[in-house]
């Protein structure tokens, strides 16, 4: 017998065009559902070029009784309009639409047939209905003799236009996204893929867990399971649903943290006998006019709500705080941060700006989620700005012009400002007492004469890691090894970016520097650079030393690419003494003169300068130079003195506190002559 469904063919088409091959298949697995199946079957073969040959889904559900199948089939909607995808708000019962998913075989397949079994007076029923692509407003049902010993339904899809990329790669996943908090929350219900049991475990994340709550009067007990998706699902958000004694679905509504555009998706499990005297009544169109409400104003209810928003809040703040960093992480592979000028703002600067993006994502992530990369760039740039002036507390306001916060988040992000804050602060006590403690300890290997401490192995080693001693923000270029060829080409790759072998024709340029470091000054375009020679503490410095700093200096000079205009130089000899000679005396009084201590030549108007000095000038100025800060914070000095009794203890010890500087540079070997 052939019957019509109300709308012509293309009508249908146009009502159903929201819908794909994936969405489709979907509504066949929730009929199945829809009409008490527990088990779901999908069942497909293919040959050897992928094309699909056979497909059927199978349920064991109650079957289409004859008289509802005209039901089912052709109370089609009236309007053409599209319809949209959706799911039921408050119940998971009842999902599909009569007639209409039943007719969306067009997105994957030509031909359609269902063979039903029901039961007609203990007695077991079958039909079939045939529908194809070519006229989806007919359908025809024959009586047929029963092929299974239950009730159930096989749907059968012929000339299938799909293949098994598509099915493995694509439809899969989505049924997964599809199904597994419906299977979750009906745990004896189950769908398999040519008799393998569908498999859901790797959209679960790993803070997935089983927590229980009892009221504090003890009057009611919930037991929760928490999951936390992996993914976004297809359709259903983020929701709590609410299960009797029996596991049986008392109602379901959102949870708070929904739609907080963070991809902390989640659902939440209740199960309790205090559900178990609430019921709903769903109307026609699957709304709920429910007596829940009693329920929401009970105690034990709030309590127990109250109590799985603080879990899930702690949850979604473990989570966010991780995705947090990888997400900031991508500003700098995508150039979102601020380039940073030296050495300082990089480490400083930079480590503020990402911590204060960290806590704003973490407070409310639509800040960056709705906005593209150069909206990002400005937004970024703005903060960093903020962050360095007294402006700071600025901030705050315009995030709260631009989204909504609740008071909990307002809380967040004022506690956010002063952990920032207190962070610079401590921070940089930290390393001040760090700085502290390494020249407390480069004084034990220059004047304990118990250390037995050398030159190469511990002053060399002790000073790359601390250069910081002789001027803020530099780059090492070379240390103790490196002989002035490649002394240059790192210098040039510094400064220009350029990894050029430069060749010196100098009798001096095997010589070896202790110290090669560099810095540019973008306040006046200056490129600052020092030489620093290191000499054992037992050595007196007299003039033989001092030659040893000449040379390095006549070769700097005699090559022209150490000698743009804006190229200064300072070269440093540093030993515990002077000789008795008094030649070194008597060059630093003749050079008085320009005002600066321990200065013994000054050529070229002050591009070029040499300084000779005892280590306990070195201390002493350091001493002066964090007086005021020391004096402020009142350092207990005797908790900072060194307690590791061998040289080698030492350099390695102070080789690892926050006053290191980075290494130096180094490139790819190339030969030279």
């Amino acid at each position: 017998m052939s019957n019509n469904v109300s709308i012509t063919t293309n009508g249908i088409k146009k009502v159903l065009k929201n819908y794909k091959y994936t969405t489709a298949l979907v509504e066949y697995f929730w009929n199945g559902f829809d009409a008490k199946a527990n088990i779901i079957e999908f069942n497909y073969l293919y040959d050897e070029l992928g094309k699909i040959t056979h497909m059927e889904i199978k349920d064991n559900g109650t079957g289409m009784p004859r008289e509802l199948i005209d039901d089912k089939f052709s109370p089609f909607l009236d309007s053409e309009k599209a319809i949209q995808i959706t799911s039921p708000k408050h119940t998971s019962v009842m999902h599909g639409k009569n007639g209409i998913g039943r007719l969306t075989f067009f997105t994957f397949a030509h031909n359609v047939k269902w063979i039903t079994t029901y039961s007609n007076e203990n007695k077991l029923v079958s039909n079939s209905i045939e529908i194809n692509v070519e006229n989806l407003r007919n359908y025809k049902v024959n009586t047929v003799l029963p092929v299974r010993d239950n009730t159930g339904t096989t749907v059968f899809f012929s000339n299938i236009f799909i293949d098994k990329k598509d099915i493995e790669e694509f439809f899969i996943p989505f049924l997964k996204r599809e199904f597994c908090w419906f299977l979750e929350l009906n745990k004896s219900y189950s769908i398999k893929i040519n008799g393998v049991k569908l498999d859901y475990s790797d959209l679960k994340h790993k803070s997935s867990c089983s927590i229980k709550i009892v009221t504090p009067d003890l009057n009611s007990e919930f037991e929760i399971d928490f999951i936390q998706w992996n993914e976004a699902l297809n359709k259903e958000y983020s929701k709590i649903y609410f299960l009797n004694s029996k596991t049986q679905e008392v109602y379901k509504d959102y949870t708070s943290l929904n739609k907080k555009a963070d991809n902390f998706y989640h659902s939440v499990y209740i199960k309790s006998a205090f559900f178990n005297n609430y019921t709903f009544a769903p109307t026609k169109d699957h709304d709920q006019i429910s007596i829940f409400n009693e329920a929401k104003s009970n105690k034990d209810y709030k309590y127990v709500i109250e109590e799985v928003t603080k879990f899930l809040r702690i949850k979604r703040k473990d989570f966010i705080k991780d995705v947090a960093s990888r997400y900031i992480e991508g500003f700098e592979k995508n150039g979102i941060l601020p380039d940073y000028k030296n050495e300082w703002e990089y480490k400083y600067k930079r480590i503020e700006l990402i911590e204060t993006l960290k806590g704003f994502y973490e407070v409310q992530p639509t800040l960056f989620t709705t906005l593209n990369i150069d909206q990002k760039k400005t937004f970024v740039r703005l903060i960093d700005a903020l962050l360095d002036s007294n402006e700071r507390e600025s901030l705050f306001k315009i995030i709260e012009e631009v989204v909504e916060l609740n008071s909990e988040e307002r809380k967040d992000l004022a506690n956010l400002f002063q952990t920032t804050s207190l962070s610079k602060i401590t921070e940089t006590i930290k390393l001040l007492e760090d700085r502290y403690r390494t020249v407390y300890a480069l004084k034990d290997l220059v004047f304990n004469k118990d250390l037995q401490a050398n030159e190469v192995n511990h002053l060399q080693k002790f000073i790359e890691s601390h250069y910081w001693l002789f001027g803020e923000q530099f780059h090492l270029i070379t240390a103790a090894e490196p002989k002035f060829e490649e002394a240059l080409r790192r210098y040039n790759y510094l400064l220009y970016e350029k990894d050029e072998v430069r060749y010196i024709d100098h009798k001096h340029k095997n010589k070896e520097m202790d110290i090669f470091a560099c810095r540019q000054n973008v306040l006046n375009n200056k490129i600052e650079n020092i030489v620093i020679e290191l000499k054992h503490p037992n050595i007196n410095l007299g003039m033989k030393e001092y030659s040893q700093l000449s040379e390095y200096l006549n070769v700097i000079t005699k090559q022209s690419d150490f000698n743009a205009s804006n190229m200064y130089w300072e070269f440093y000899l540093i030993g515990n003494k002077f000789d008795t000679s008094g030649t070194i005396k008597n060059m630093i009084n003749s050079n008085k003169g320009h005002g600066l201590n321990s200065l013994v030549l000054n050529i070229e108007d002050g591009r070029i300068k040499v300084f000779v000095k005892t280590w306990s000038e070195i201390f002493t100025e350091f001493e002066i130079k964090h007086k005021y800060l020391n004096d402020k914070l009142v350092f207990e000095r005797d908790k900072l003195i060194n307690t590791q009794k061998n040289p080698n203890q030492i350099v390695e010890h102070y080789s690892k506190n926050s006053t290191v500087q980075p290494k130096e540079l180094t490139l790819i070997k190339t030969n030279t002559r």
